[in-house]
């Protein structure tokens, strides 16, 4: 027979468990691997995007339209999308320390839009992010950037263009300038993009 200590012990113990296996409020849950971005380099990288073929950035901006897309170097698991390698037709890949002290990644440059049957090439285009949407839990909700604080993104079919940047200060991933285009919310290369 166990004692009355013992078996409390035992309770607690198999309380904690039950509360880490559904999602204790204290851990934080494992995250999604298509709702993850990164930027490694030009050629291995994941980018959100709308998850239904031919739909606008905006249209997809509800939870379950958007979806993880890696270049081919980048894809490392089944539930993401993959990105024609020919997706960017000029890219920069940059990476170093902002003014304020804190790390950076980025990818600024030219795509093909016509090349991703995600998107619609006359879409003026929107933002995906880490850090806004409602409450500020990103869009799409929950959305990281793998060893980063924050990331902010924009994709403009209509403009032949896309920019992507993972920061670890919140202040070099701007969320307030969306409607802007990718050269004022990310300073980088755009080449000529027509």
């Amino acid at each position: 027979m166990f004692s009355k200590t013992t078996l409390s012990l035992a309770i607690s113990v198999l309380s904690y468990i039950s509360e880490v296996a559904l999602g204790s409020p204290t851990l934080e849950a494992r995250q999604s691997a298509d709702n993850i971005v990164y930027v490694t380099n030009a050629a291995a990288f994941c980018m959100i995007m709308p998850r239904t073929p031919h739909t606008n950035i905006g249209d997809s901006e509800h939870p379950g339209g958007m979806q993880t897309y890696c270049s081919p170097n980048g894809k490392y698991d089944s539930s993401q999308g993959q990105l024609p390698a020919n997706f960017w037709s000029n890219v920069e890949f940059t990476t170093g320390t902002s003014s304020r002290g804190a790390r950076f990644a980025q990818l600024t440059g030219c795509i093909r839009p016509e090349t991703l049957d995600r998107l619609n090439p006359s879409d003026g285009g929107g933002q995906y992010d880490s850090s806004g949407g409602a409450g500020g839990r990103g869009n799409p909700q929950g959305s990281v950037c793998l060893g980063y604080n924050h990331y902010v993104k924009l994709v403009e079919p209509g403009d032949r263009r896309a920019c992507i940047k993972c920061c670890d200060n919140y202040d070099d991933c701007p969320l307030n300038k969306d409607t802007q285009g990718c050269p004022n919310v990310i300073q980088g290369n755009y080449f000529d993009c027509w």
